[in-house]
């Protein structure tokens, strides 16, 4: 997946720390297999939850979607469900080293048995970067350390049926997943939500979106939003065009 700036030393032979958002957040994560990267940053900046209110990650890895929500957002209750266990042990150690173990709360489990299985009371967000493909004919065969990240064994709609159940009514689910299934990802949705807003990320202005966000409200009605796209490069020469750039440093966000 795309990369992300702030990387610092190894604290261990095979965990490495990265600092995120300016420095503001600390994420352990293997130095082999899949790292977090920019479509961490964009699914954190995307959301917009108030003190008080309660969140969900499907697949949370190690953590990095859930510590820049928590330090972009204090007095917000942060959920992740990871069935890869090293992945869990690790998010929850960046909970304590980010200072939001108190308000974190990491399961382990798997999607595909469904929310209800976790016994749990709905959430206000339920957001998740799903793995990208479900076809393992679609995809040459990844590292093993990234074969769970990349490939979703049950389908996107094992991913989709879990967020719907995770939200109230009302609730919002954000997703950030590959541009070509957009389509997929409103049929699916559109089951039990709507008031659908959908951003575009473009690698570049003059070239076709690669990722899509989306938006949708349980129960929500409103007419489906199609808004400005995010472009992450530019031709300067620099890493970032200067609106990913102040995503990724936490000094702005993805408004819907």
């Amino acid at each position: 997946m795309m990369g992300q700036a702030g990387s610092t030393p190894t604290v261990a032979a095979d965990v490495a720390e990265a600092a995120l958002l300016g420095g503001r957040v600390r994420l352990r994560q293997p130095v082999k297999g899949y790292r977090a990267g920019m479509d961490a940053a964009l699914l954190a900046a995307a959301v917009d939850a108030k003190p008080g209110e309660r969140l969900i990650e499907a697949g949370c890895g190690a953590g990095a979607v859930l510590m820049q929500v928590g330090a972009r957002h204090p007095g917000v209750a942060l959920t992740g469900l990871e069935r890869d266990l090293p992945a869990a042990g690790l998010a929850r150690e960046n909970a304590a080293l980010n200072s939001v173990d108190d308000r974190t709360t990491i399961v382990s489990g798997d999607v595909a048995r469904g929310f209800r299985a976790l016994d749990l009371p709905t959430f206000d967000w339920a957001v998740s970067n799903p793995p990208f493909f479900d076809d393992p004919g679609a995809l040459r065969a990844p590292a093993p350390g990234k074969m769970a990240a990349w490939m979703a064994d049950d389908g996107l709609k094992a991913w989709t049926g879990f967020l719907l159940k995770a939200v109230r009514e009302g609730g919002r689910i954000v997703v950030i997943h590959r541009a070509d299934r957009l389509g997929d990802l409103l049929a699916l949705l559109g089951e039990k939500a709507g008031s659908f807003a959908i951003r575009p990320i473009h690698p570049y202005a003059d070239q076709p979106a690669k990722r899509v966000m989306v938006q949708a409200i349980k129960t929500g009605k409103a007419p489906l939003r199609l808004l400005p796209p995010l472009v992450l490069h530019d031709r300067t020469g620099a890493k970032h065009s200067p609106e990913a750039e102040a995503i990724l440093r936490g000094e702005a966000a993805l408004n819907w």
